[in-house]
């Protein structure tokens, strides 16, 4: 992409607050963005091939939203976790297998995406953010879900497409957890807690594409109980 194409892009990011540059084949992060450190709120760099975010990512501390779906990232750099005001956070199809260790700076992050990635557990980092709504973790190698989740403050957890054969019971803890997805992982029924049904906020559980049959589900005790939290939800917001 020429540099004219650039300028004109900077130019209006400038006066947007916006910078979205999508599908052009980039393989780095625009160093010439750091000019406008103080003005963006918006940073969509999807379907590029950039394979390293650099650490001046750091220093746009007005950042709001930032996404780089489809690129090739294999890390996240630590100074990341500097964006106190970060509340959307979109990095689906990328190589990562791990979160940097401050993740849980990002006090202001609502809403997570990192489906399509390479992480095998439920990064402990996440259970302490504060004002998570959604966390998608769809599509990697997750294994098992840690005692660690209890903590976790998100109302969506979508653990869709993992290898999950294990689940703390720990789940039923989750004081704001709502909507739980585990479809198409490698659960047995009695590997499902009983007090996700019995005993948590939960009011839609999908566990499709499991080795059971999900009629199963219904003769598990505690099954009543989560059925009327699924149909008081139902009717909120029918």
């Amino acid at each position: 992409m020429g540099n004219s194409a650039l300028k004109a892009h900077l130019e209006t990011a400038q006066k947007t607050g916006v910078f979205q540059l999508t599908g052009k084949g980039l393989a780095e992060f625009p160093e010439d963005l750091q000019k406008l450190t103080s003005n963006l709120r918006t940073i969509d760099l999807s379907n590029n091939k950039i394979e390293l975010l650099p650490p001046l990512i750091g220093k746009f501390s007005f950042l709001k939203s930032l996404a780089l779906n489809n690129n090739k990232l294999t890390a996240l750099p630590e100074e990341l976790c500097k964006l106190k005001k970060l509340e959307t956070l979109h990095l689906n199809g990328n190589h990562l297998r791990q979160l940097p260790a401050a993740f849980g700076q990002l006090s202001a992050l609502k809403t997570l995406s990192l489906s399509g990635n390479q992480l095998r557990t439920v990064p402990t980092q996440l259970c302490g953010l504060r004002h998570l709504d959604v966390v998608d973790l769809s599509k990697n190698q997750i294994q098992n879900v840690p005692d660690s989740v209890g903590e976790l403050q998100a109302i969506e957890l979508n653990l869709n497409q993992n290898q999950i054969s294990q689940i703390s019971v720990h789940i039923s803890h989750c004081p704001r957890l709502k909507v739980l997805r585990l479809e198409e992982n490698c659960l047995e029924l009695s590997m499902l807690p009983q007090s996700i049904l019995s005993d948590s906020q939960i009011s839609l559980l999908a566990v499709e594409g499991n080795l059971f049959e999900i009629k199963k589900l219904r003769e598990l005790e505690g099954y009543d109980k989560y059925m009327e939290r699924f149909t008081a939800t139902k009717k909120k917001f029918a």
